[in-house]
């Protein structure tokens, strides 16, 4: 199953990419307040960045552990989440990329890849997160 939703944000890119990857550890429990983040490894976040990540965004806790795959600076992050669910493991590829869109605004878009997943998945939990997301950053830069 893949799928990529974007939004437009009122801010320029690099302010974005920083809210969104560089301040990945303190942000993303903000924009999807189902998600509790603790970073396993030192250091800012990069490649090799090794999160402990856990939901309850079916009611049930689900836990697992998320590492950056890709980290090009201003441009896109990508992660690898390896979740433990009542269904049994599940692998799931991520990637948020960040792209110019004139006059100071940006393009985001999450990319999510879930090989052992056939069916579509509900776009609605996504399109909250990035709803959330840009009035966060909107609000706060």
């Amino acid at each position: 199953m893949k799928q990529s939703i974007s939004t437009v944000i009122d801010r320029p890119p690099d302010v974005v990419f920083d809210f969104v990857a560089v301040d990945h550890l303190r942000n993303h429990p903000r924009w999807d307040p189902y998600m509790q983040l603790r970073q396993l490894t030192d250091g800012p976040v990069g490649v090799g960045t090794r999160f402990r990540r856990r939901h309850t965004r079916t009611g049930q806790p689900v836990e697992g552990t998320m590492e950056v795959v890709e980290f090009e600076v201003g441009r896109s992050m990508g992660v690898i989440i390896h979740e433990a669910t009542p269904n049994g493991p599940l692998e799931v590829h991520s990637r948020i990329v960040v792209e110019p869109a004139g006059k100071g605004r940006t393009t985001v878009t999450i990319h999510l890849n879930i090989p052992a997943m056939d069916a579509t998945m509900d776009p609605s939990a996504v399109e909250a997160s990035l709803r959330r997301m840009k009035e966060l950053i909107e609000s706060e830069t």
